[in-house]
């Protein structure tokens, strides 16, 4: 169990493995991730729907054929799941596949602790953390923040970023 401040006080949350039944809860927080986006394209609910699920699917299978062996955690607040934590490990280097939370909990610094917590893991095991990121992400603001640099210059055709964290030699 790990520890947050959330909203100006403590919280506790804990993780555990994502289940073939959390799959409802995993599309709710998909979906809560495009919210913005789809709101201005003027669509019914059922086409959002139509169009949220299709590509939920094709996220899922592009991500289980890269990332075949990633390893998938739910967040939980009082036992309630309330976001995702999608990491591939190598020795090599490790993925951030993707990290998520339900709208009302972004921004108190849980995505903040559960990302340093990552960091820390890699640093113990002497590898850079990598991940690709929206360019308009409020997101990207963060790994800044934490230390992520871009990889390779933004392509304006590209919406992604590149960006690593590579966790500083140790003394001795």
């Amino acid at each position: 169990m790990a520890r947050a401040d959330m909203l100006g006080g403590t919280v506790s949350f804990s993780t555990r493995p994502a289940l073939d039944s959390d799959e409802g809860f995993l599309f709710t927080l998909y979906a809560a991730t495009r919210e913005g986006e789809l709101a201005t394209w003027g669509w019914t609910p059922p086409q959002r729907e139509a169009f949220l699920r299709m590509q939920w699917l094709a996220q899922r299978r592009a991500w289980a054929a890269r990332f075949p062996t990633a390893e998938d955690r739910l967040l939980l607040m009082e036992g309630q799941p309330v976001g995702r934590l999608l990491v591939a490990r190598s020795a090599r280097e490790w993925w951030l596949v993707n990290v998520a939370l339900l709208p009302a909990y972004r921004g108190g610094g849980l995505g903040t602790r559960l990302l340093r917590e990552l960091q820390e893991e890699a640093r113990r095991a002497r590898v850079p953390l990598k991940l690709h990121v929206l360019q308009g992400s409020p997101a990207r603001r963060l790994y800044v923040r934490l230390g992520f640099l871009d990889t390779a210059p933004a392509r304006p055709e590209d919406p992604y970023v590149a960006m690593e964290w590579t966790p500083a030699p140790s003394a001795g």
